[in-house]
């Protein structure tokens, strides 16, 4: 252990050179006494018996309840979890619980930053019998209880960290800092919920969680519920010491008051449920006082809502010392406190002493494998109230009113339009019908990406700008796509439906958040008891392919690929290549459940190929033959253009009216693909084999032209008998500031690439086109250096570049 933490628990911080009077911004914590001895009583019993089986669960494979002492056949071969934040976890979980039965108008539910404090979660979800009424097999009694401890972190068990498979959970936390958000995004249109949320010091470092304090800032007291944060300071991560645990009181607190804050702190041990019962209840007064006056119409002008800093010591409660080294109060207590227990006698006698000290005998009866009332004398009586069975964690889904989008669909014979001006039209009446259960969380890019026809219904929502604060605003702008994601995924996962549209550079930076969301979602729906969820739904726009102004930096179709390696039961990736595609789409989207759905869709007009039934008809088929763009409407192809993508489909169509000029006696077919699952055999959406063949022929070659990276359609496309016939084009990393047809050019993805492809690739089979082969690749590659040449001498691309093709 390193020398500057012994004889050092949990050290206290050093004293920063504030003056005192900041401590005035503080909350006087007067607790002492404020339970009374028969509620003091109870929860302290809660709270040993919560401990002893989270310890418990950790270490014992046999002998559970310590009926006979303990022997190195009793320890579990690998020891799993992580005890140092359980302590604190259930200190909270007790007392949320008293809160709910002392408010029997309160709901709520808790978000667990830790997620690996499963032990702790998974015990009071057993002792206020929520695991056993959605798990028979962990009922209250000595079997459930045996499996309860001896399953845990085992397979066929609860893992380590809180899961979709945890009742009441709406957050995994496997992934550190996405909890707050989480929390914020649940109390959304959720007017009499509020969300308890635990965020560890540890997880308080990570970017995510800085700016999600800022959460309260876009919550209207008049329509929505309320977070109560608490900030547990236990000193330790995994290894060194904490930001906050270095915090003194003054620092916080300053800290604290700049974000919006009252801050309270819980630090007394010697009486900690007193403590902590005034904290929680003078936390819930000041969110009735602030959402009262918002609800008579008088609302407080930047409120500053509670917080709670909860001081503990790391790993409370267990072992104090192993030789020289301490265990509570330091980052050894963090996983394993005693890790060699099955194997060294001293450890296990250690072992035996700490879960001998909460006494269990006294509060699970060893018969009847049940709690004694008095713990469970702290636990809501209606179950839909228990933190566990909270309808609002798994089962309340809310189905959009949606309109009819061909409404808002544009004629064939319209030269142009934008998908996501469209896309912005369809919102506004989507809005209208759902007032309290649509949403969309942008990261300041909602003019930008021209969906500000939603303003014409609708306003932001940010309660601190004097402007839009108490207007009801159905948008969220927040500079910051992991807030945008966890007020999102707390928004879905208690029942409403939200919309993500952002650049397509930017997206990624929520990648792991997606993937995690994605991950939890799976397994949600691998249970038998939670109910259907709304998808998650991102538009990515601001494409690689007009990000030319921006230069490199912003052309990253990456977020793309990412979706592809989900599990296909629960992920689409859509490209709609006109506005009429769009609106199908996005309205499929909106109606589906649980699915992660990526819209990658173009904020520039572009000609409407389809009518709304074709676009209709195209969208449900995923992919179609174009036959206004096909040779003799695609019968009997010398080659086979597949676009997909919005620029990169306007780059076939050009090709294929360029080839009809040039070189007429080259039988094109032109295939679009809008649903990208339809190309893969092991995917919900595939096509078989001969619907497949139907499109893309037996043994004709298929350019395809992509708008990500070409190795996602070749992996796609593995397993089908195309892969020694395709060629796949698609961003390869070439790019600056520029212009837009250079995009295409750089990438090889251009009308000029796509023709020399087809000529080759004609070429194999039809003689007329042979003969000319040299003479007009030369020629494509020769129009693609002075279109080229045209762009660096003229700073703008060639005229009629972006002309509507016209094949009649």
């Amino acid at each position: 252990m390193s020398a500057q933490y012994i004889d050092r628990p949990n050290p206290p911080p050093e004293k920063s050179h504030l003056p005192d009077y900041v401590l005035e911004l503080a909350v006087a914590s007067d607790h002492k006494r404020y339970l009374s001895d028969k509620d003091r009583n109870a929860i302290q019993k809660f709270r040993r018996a919560a401990d002893y089986l989270a310890a418990a669960m950790i270490f014992l494979k046999d002998n559970v309840l310590l009926q006979e002492s303990l022997t190195p056949d009793h320890i579990k071969p690998r020891l799993l979890g992580h005890w140092g934040t359980c302590p604190g976890l259930v200190l909270v979980y007790a007392h949320l619980n008293r809160l709910l039965t002392n408010h029997p108008d309160l709901r709520s539910l808790f978000v667990v930053g830790p997620g690996h404090g499963a032990p702790a979660i998974l015990a009071c979800l057993w002792l206020e019998e929520s695991l056993g009424h959605f798990y028979p097999s962990y009922v209250q009694n000595p079997s459930g209880l045996h499996r309860l401890i001896t399953g845990f972190s085992c397979p066929g068990g609860f893992p380590s960290h809180i899961s979709a498979e945890v009742p009441g959970s709406i957050h995994e936390g496997g992934e550190l800092g996405y909890a707050l958000s989480v929390a914020f995004g649940a109390v959304l249109d959720k007017p009499d919920l509020v969300v308890v949320c635990v965020v560890g010091d540890g997880e308080a470092e990570t970017g995510p969680t800085a700016t999600a304090w800022h959460g309260y800032k876009y919550i209207d007291p008049a329509e929505s519920g309320a977070v109560i944060p608490i900030l547990h300071v236990n000193g330790f991560k995994i290894s060194e010491r904490t930001i906050f645990g270095c915090m003194d009181d003054k620092e916080i607190v300053c800290l604290f008051s700049g974000y919006g804050y009252q801050t309270r702190f819980v630090e007394d041990l010697d009486n900690i449920d007193d403590d902590m019962a005034a904290a929680m209840e003078w936390a819930l007064g000041e969110i009735r006082k602030i959402q009262k006056s918002a609800r008579e119409g008088d609302p407080i002008v930047k409120p500053r809502w509670p917080v709670i800093i909860m001081r503990t010591p790391k790993g409370w409660g267990c072992t104090a010392r192993l030789g020289d080294e301490i265990i509570e109060g330091s980052y050894q207590s963090h996983q394993v406190p005693l890790p060699g227990a099955k194997k060294d006698e001293k450890q296990l006698k250690l072992l035996e002493d700490w879960l001998k000290s909460y006494r269990i005998s006294e509060l699970i009866d060893r018969q009847s494998g049940k709690p004694v009332d008095e713990v469970s004398s702290i636990v809501p009586k209606e179950p839909e109230r228990r933190l566990g069975q909270i309808p609002e964690a798994y089962n309340c889904y809310s189905q959009l009113d949606l309109p009819n989008w061909f409404e808002f669909a544009k004629a064939k014979d319209e030269e142009e339009a934008s998908c996501m001006q469209s896309c912005g039209e369809l919102f506004t009446q989507v809005i209208e019908k759902n007032k309290h259960s649509f949403r969309i969380f942008s990261p300041d890019e909602l003019e930008s990406n021209k969906l500000n026809a939603t303003f014409k219904t609708t306003g932001r929502n940010f309660q601190w700008d004097q402007f839009s604060r108490s207007k009801g605003g159905r948008v969220i702008e927040i500079l910051s796509e992991h807030t945008c994601q966890g007020f999102m995924q707390g928004y879905t996962l208690t029942g409403r439906t939200a919309v993500f549209p952002s650049y397509e550079s930017f997206l990624g930076i929520i990648h792991t958040m997606m993937v995690q969301y994605s991950k939890f979602n799976k397994m949600g729906q691998e249970t038998n008891w939670r109910g259907p969820l709304a998808s998650i739904n991102y538009i990515e726009t601001s494409t690689w392919t007009r990000q030319e102004h921006n230069g490199f930096s912003h052309q990253n179709p990456s977020f793309i690929t990412a979706f592809l390696h989900l599990k296909p039961a629960y992920s689409r990736v859509y490209f709609p290549p006109d506005a009429n595609c769009m609106l199908s789409t996005v309205h499929h989207c909106l109606g589906s459940k649980n699915y992660v759905n990526l819209v990658v869709a173009s904020k520039h007009p572009t000609p409407i190929y389809l009518s709304p039934e074709e676009a209709q008809t195209h969208c449900q088929a995923g992919a179609t033959t174009w036959k206004f763009a096909s040779t003799d409407e695609g019968v009997n192809p010398d080659v086979v253009l597949c676009a997909i993508g919005t620029e990169t489909t306007f780059e076939v169509i050009s090709a294929a009216l360029i080839l009809k000029k040039t070189v007429p006696e080259l039988r094109v077919r032109v295939v679009n693909v809008t649903d990208l699952m339809v190309l893969s055999r092991d995917h919900s959406h595939a096509l078989d084999d001969e619907t497949f063949e139907s499109l893309f022929s037996k043994d004709r070659s298929v350019i395809v032209n992509y708008h990500g990276y070409a190795s996602d359609v070749t992996a796609l496309l593995y397993g089908r008998n195309i892969s020694d016939r395709a060629i796949v084009e698609g961003f390869c990393e070439e790019g600056t500031t520029t212009s837009p047809f250079d995009m295409m050019l750089r990438n090889n993805v251009s009308r000029y690439h796509i023709a020399a492809h087809a000529v080759r690739s004609g070429a194999l089979g039809n003689p007329k086109v042979n003969i000319r082969l040299q003479e007009l690749v030369s020629h494509f590659m020769d129009e693609a250096d002075k279109a080229k040449k045209y762009i660096y001498e003229n700073g703008e691309d060639p005229e009629g570049c972006y002309d509507v093709p016209k094949f009649h």
